[in-house]
């Protein structure tokens, strides 16, 4: 994929309990678990800032942690005994890892989908 903006952080660290990474035209806040690995991370949820001030969010998980979570609820009454996968603010993603997950956030921005996959944050 061919992008226009930088694929490069421009700064990333810990605004505990954010992990926030800047991008040009964006910056990522995700939540890890205490303790998770950066680059394992496969269910986190993130809220992302535009330029224009907007802030959007969803919940990423790689479709392995899908699988795990499906295998885990079989015979039980979750999820119809792990039947179905549904979340209304979910994003799925091939691979673990905030570095990862900020690539594919900044294609979705860069190829005008963002807004259909994300959320927008509502203040009241």
């Amino acid at each position: 994929m061919s992008r226009s903006t930088s694929s490069e952080p421009i700064e990333r660290g810990w605004g505990k309990p954010w992990y926030r990474v800047r991008m040009e035209g964006f910056e990522a806040s995700f939540l890890p678990s205490d303790g998770e690995d950066l680059d394992e991370v496969c269910n986190v949820d993130v809220l992302v800032t535009l330029e224009d001030g907007s802030r959007w969010t969803a919940t990423v998980f790689t479709v392995a942690e899908i699988e795990r979570l499906m295998k885990l609820w079989a015979g039980t009454d979750e999820a119809l005994g792990g039947r179905y996968f549904w979340v209304s603010d979910g994003l799925i993603v091939r691979d673990p890892g905030a570095d990862s997950m900020t690539d594919v956030i900044a294609g979705l921005i860069e190829n005008g989908e963002f807004s259909e996959i994300f959320q927008p944050v509502i203040n009241n």
